[in-house]
């Protein structure tokens, strides 16, 4: 028999989620306050792009390594569709502004090389393996994936561990760096994600959906988002190298000595090592990332309530060794979903292209390795 509540529990209830809602936006408001006033405008503002990001992601459920999953394994096209959408919508209003200020912002640049190519690859794969890219890794760490958060530390090391060793992969040979400039660029861009979009929705299955209302709205918020960083930061958006400065950092305060490196030993990476974290671009918007997840998860659920799957000794160990991959190989493949396929493409650099061909091939693989690793299980 099914007792009733009274009316008063359920006022107290309901007066309970107001007080903690408005709790987690008190606390958003005052995070970014304290760091525009402690440290600098811009600093604050990019930290309110960060929960930005973290609040779209995980509160309108979009991702990157998801959608592609979804389109291998089903066919279904709405979330690729989207990451093409706001590629596009980015790259109408960055490249224009790339040309126009090229000493003032910067572009996801870099060069195809044989490491590139190999840690796009191999990062596409692992991001299958544990259903989530460097923003996805993140964003599920935030909102309490007990995956996520065991395999970021790994991700971080990873990521440090590929930076440091990053020059001799890239000896082994690339190409010069080549970026598509002006209108013409852009018109090539645009050219590029519309033939993109139209091998998605020539493969997609019959009858599924071709762009959703809630993955439309997401990927125009999530654009709006990244030319906010970019014009703030002068950069576009990027995860990777926010996770391996966390790493230098522990390192360095630990009595390492990063001078074999050369990436480590260079004076910017110097600079930001012995800096706070609060004056690097990237670590803030990877930190309201992963606060502007866990804010959503707590406005939905009141906390943080999910259950620790039931998962084999060797799946473990995977989630610890693919952690790593994915912070290694993202390094040699001078990005993630976002660093390298959202900004390169967005801001005019052949890598991106590149990138999002090898990674998607890795998908493949990945998708076929996870059942194998024991990922499968259930909680």
């Amino acid at each position: 028999m099914t007792q009733a509540v009274s009316p008063d529990l359920r006022l107290e209830a309901g007066n309970g989620v107001v007080s903690r809602r408005a709790a987690l936006v008190v606390a958003a408001l005052v995070s970014v306050a304290l760091v525009a006033v402690f440290v600098g405008a811009c600093y604050g503002l990019l930290l309110a792009v960060g929960l930005g990001f973290g609040v779209v992601l995980e509160g309108m459920r979009f991702g990157f390594a998801g959608p592609w999953r979804a389109m291998i394994l089903r066919r279904e096209p709405s979330g690729m569709l989207a990451q093409l959408l706001a590629i596009a919508l980015v790259s109408v209003v960055a490249i224009p502004l790339l040309s126009a200020h090229p000493g003032e912002l910067v572009g996801a640049q870099a060069a195809v090389g044989f490491a590139m190519v190999g840690g796009a690859f191999v990062f596409g794969a692992c991001m299958q393996i544990l259903l989530g890219c460097g923003s996805g890794t993140l964003v599920n760490a935030g909102s309490g994936n007990p995956i996520a958060v065991f395999a970021l530390p790994f991700f971080c090391i990873g990521s440090f561990f590929g930076a440091y060793g990053l020059v001799w992969w890239t000896s082994l040979g690339a190409l010069p760096i080549l970026q598509f400039r002006g209108l013409t660029g852009l018109g090539l861009t645009l050219v590029l994600l519309a033939i993109s979009a139209a091998i998605v929705l020539w493969r997609a299955a019959p009858g599924t959906v071709r762009l959703s209302r809630r993955h439309g709205i997401a990927a125009i918020v999530l654009a709006a988002l990244a030319i906010g960083n970019l014009v703030v930061a002068g950069q576009p958006w990027g995860v990777v190298y926010g996770l391996g400065l966390w790493t230098a950092k522990v390192a360095t305060v630990a009595g390492a000595d990063l001078s074999g490196s050369a990436f480590w030993a260079a004076s910017g990476s110097v600079e930001r090592v012995q800096s706070s974290l609060l004056t690097d671009y990237t670590s803030l918007t990877d930190i309201g990332l992963i606060a502007g997840a866990f804010g959503v998860a707590a406005w939905r659920r009141g906390g943080l309530t999910a259950k620790l799957p039931s998962y084999p000794a060797r799946a473990w160990i995977a989630t610890m060794v693919v952690g790593f991959l994915l912070g290694y190989s993202s390094r040699l493949a001078f990005g993630c979903n976002v660093g390298a396929f959202f900004s390169g493409i967005s801001t005019g650099s052949l890598h991106g292209w590149v990138w999002f061909i090898a990674a998607f091939a890795g998908a493949f693989v990945g998708i076929r390795l996870r059942p194998l690793l024991g990922l499968e299980a259930r909680a």
